[in-house]
């Protein structure tokens, strides 16, 4: 398994590369800036579009940097 990409750092490329975010990573880079970075990966089911469909297997695939 790759290892987890860093929700807080990650670019908008990296993040659509994960199948349930395709196509959301600008979004998540725009929730990500205007709120100053995550605490939690459930803030993800927060970002338009997202809501209720980001599944524990694409979590498992992301951490949040310190």
């Amino acid at each position: 398994m790759d290892e987890p990409i860093d929700l807080n750092t990650a670019d908008q490329e990296t993040l659509d590369a994960i199948d349930e975010l395709q196509g959301h990573g600008h979004e998540i880079v725009r929730y990500r800036d205007e709120r100053g970075g995550f605490s939690d990966l459930r803030q993800l089911d927060e970002v338009p579009g997202l809501t209720g469909k980001v599944t524990d297997s694409a979590r498992a695939r992301l951490k949040l940097g310190s």
